[in-house]
């Protein structure tokens, strides 16, 4: 499997939120694990630094999951089961970069199959291949959300959240996915940067759904 062939469907709807330096990147992204459910997927782009690890971090506390996320580039992912010792005790946050990946189907050999249903799934670099664990294009209530992070000198935010061709990474986002050699994604001395949040979301899980602005 090369990835679902043809281009997305159009998004129920689109938020833009501007976010001003790293904390406030975290604290949006607690706000928005409030909506999050287990069986959801996140697909999450964005240049280096633009805050990926941040965002993720954000979301993994507003969800309850174990301290300590990274960016899983050499792991490829990693599982940061819920700590809430409560009766409302949350999903798992699963965390998979996807950069190194060339298509669907490998991302499926990472047996994210037997997680998905019971945790929410972010993929980094997955714009384009991460759409086939939430079942598109086969599955008409195929839902996610496309989440890109654009900084504020990275490029212009009216090409950020545009459906993409799906198909490969060549084809993600608003150009080509570059060379890495630096795979670290840690904000460094651009985290208090302000940056914009462009968030898609996909399919009937999400109709009628309020995401915090």
């Amino acid at each position: 499997m090369t990835g679902a062939a043809g281009r997305l469907p159009e998004p129920v709807w689109r938020v833009e939120v501007t976010l001003d330096g790293a904390e406030a990147t975290q604290a949006w992204a607690a706000q928005l694990a409030s909506v999050l459910r287990a069986g959801d997927l996140v697909i999450l782009t964005g240049e280096l630094g633009a805050g990926k690890t941040t965002f993720t971090q954000g979301l993994g506390a507003g969800l309850g999951v174990r301290e300590g996320i990274i960016s899983p580039t050499f792991v490829l992912s990693r599982i940061h089961p819920s700590v809430r010792d409560d009766d409302g005790a949350g999903p798992d946050l699963v965390h998979v970069d996807a950069y190194r990946l060339g298509s669907a189907g490998e991302l499926l050999d990472l047996d994210l199959d037997a997680t998905v249903d019971r945790s929410v799934t972010v993929v980094e670099w997955g714009r384009g291949l991460a759409e086939a664990l939430a079942g598109w294009p086969d599955d008409p209530e195929a839902s996610w959300l496309d989440l890109e992070l654009v900084r504020a000198e990275g490029g212009a935010v009216a090409a950020a959240g545009a459906p993409p061709e799906v198909g490969g990474q060549a084809e993600a986002g608003a150009g080509v996915v570059p060379f890495i050699t630096d795979f670290s994604d840690e904000d460094g001395t651009g985290a208090d940067e302000v940056r914009t949040a462009v968030l898609l979301a996909y399919g009937p899980r999400w109709t009628g759904v309020r995401v915090p602005t």
